[in-house]
């Protein structure tokens, strides 16, 4: 059964952060690749520190092995310097999909007992 596996590897590109640069008067839209290293399909779903701030799309999904999807990380208007960012951060969140299931995503593979993986992308915005 695919679930007492735990998940293989996710690879990101970048690797450890997300960088926003300056003016943020306007909305920024950065791309980040995900990659299913592993040799099963995975449910993958995207979280965000800052659900006002930060939107990725999509927010989540379904990879195949060794295969990757591009998402769009869009950081909305604010006012740099009056707000605070020093946690923002987007996690990944991923789990193998159990054997046999369709290529749709399903919120239930994060919530049963199988083991579900994470990775953190700090986010860091250059004035």
């Amino acid at each position: 059964m695919a679930q007492s596996v735990p998940p293989g590897d996710i690879q990101t590109q970048p690797n450890a952060k997300i960088v926003f640069n300056a003016p943020y008067d306007d909305k920024h839209t950065y791309h980040i690749k995900v990659i299913n290293s592993s040799s099963r399909r995975i449910g993958y779903g995207i979280k965000t520190t800052n659900m006002k701030r930060l939107g990725v799309d999509p927010p989540c999904g379904v990879l195949d092995p060794k295969k990757a999807v591009l998402l769009a990380v869009s950081c909305d208007a604010f006012a740099f310097g009056q707000e605070d960012t020093n946690n923002d951060r987007i996690t990944v969140e991923w789990t193998n999909t159990p054997d046999g299931a369709a290529k749709q995503f399903r919120r239930e593979w994060f919530q049963g007992d199988g083991m579900v993986r994470r990775k953190n992308l700090p986010i860091e915005y250059n004035p």
